[in-house]
């Protein structure tokens, strides 16, 4: 094998939490939806720089258009549940659907009074090998944040392992996630958001094939009912998509009650 290939497969073999990653770009604040209601969201995502060829199977992602529905169900004051379906459009491919997860969420209630919000999630699910080196994987997510003044502050300790595909034997990898936001107005916030893949917990993989992206943001309050997030990547390592547009546009509707 030679040296261009090992480096390509190794930094391939970083990168499932990527993967899922570039469809769904968030960080999960410590708040739910609310009991009798639903949150219909469509993450769209563009990559303007990223991966040009193939690397071990997956399709590249340079121009690549990944959108993903994300439905979730408030049941209770304490858990909820959210579906996701990924969906790809990739010049040369066309349009296709990628796989599913399901993520259960539980919080501490408010009537705990504790000093921060917590949460913690648990999402599991399949995408299709063309595009990604793991078809089954499954995460743990805490969730802890904060509101002071005009700042908000959050941090998503994510960590990640693959059921079933090429990094199955590699246990658990650190995944975190932060978000520093502070409100320019009542209605907007402007925010630096932290994406990371850092390999194994127990031994992170070398920086060059770590993923690490950075999101300048903004989020604006457009009603109770509504979310909005708007964010441009900057992958600054060599294993991530260098340039990345992202969009969340969010709509609450109630079931059940009023």
């Amino acid at each position: 094998m030679s040296f261009t290939r090992t480096l390509f497969l190794t930094i391939t073999l970083s990168l499932p939490v990527l993967a899922q990653d570039n469809y769904e770009i968030q960080v999960y604040g410590s708040d739910l939806v609310p009991k009798g209601t639903v949150m219909v969201e469509v993450h769209s995502n563009f990559a303007f720089q990223g991966a040009k060829t193939m690397v071990d199977g997956m399709r590249p992602t340079e121009h690549a258009l990944h959108e993903t529905l994300e439905i979730t169900a408030g049941w209770t004051k304490w858990f909820e549940t959210g579906f996701y379906l990924f969906t790809a459009n990739t010049p040369g491919y066309g349009y296709n659907i990628v796989g599913s997860h399901i993520r259960p969420r539980v919080s501490a209630p408010e009537e705990w009074h504790w000093p921060v919000g917590v949460s913690v999630s648990t999402e599991f699910g399949y995408q299709r090998r063309s595009y990604s080196v793991d078809s089954w994987t499954w995460e743990i997510r805490p969730i802890i944040d904060k509101k002071l003044d005009r700042w908000y502050l959050c941090f998503n300790p994510a960590v990640d392992k693959s059921v079933h595909g090429l990094t199955a034997g590699s246990g658990w990898e650190f995944s975190p996630n932060v978000k520093i936001g502070y409100d320019v107005t009542k209605r907007v916030q402007a925010g630096i958001e932290y994406y990371g893949a850092l390999g194994p917990m127990w031994q992170f993989d070398p920086l060059r094939e770590q993923s690490q992206q950075i999101f300048p943001t903004i989020d604006v309050d457009f009603g109770k009912e509504w979310e909005f997030n708007l964010g441009v990547g900057l992958g600054v390592t060599q294993a991530t998509d260098h340039l990345i547009v992202k969009m969340i546009i969010g709509r609450r509707f109630s079931f059940g009650t009023k």
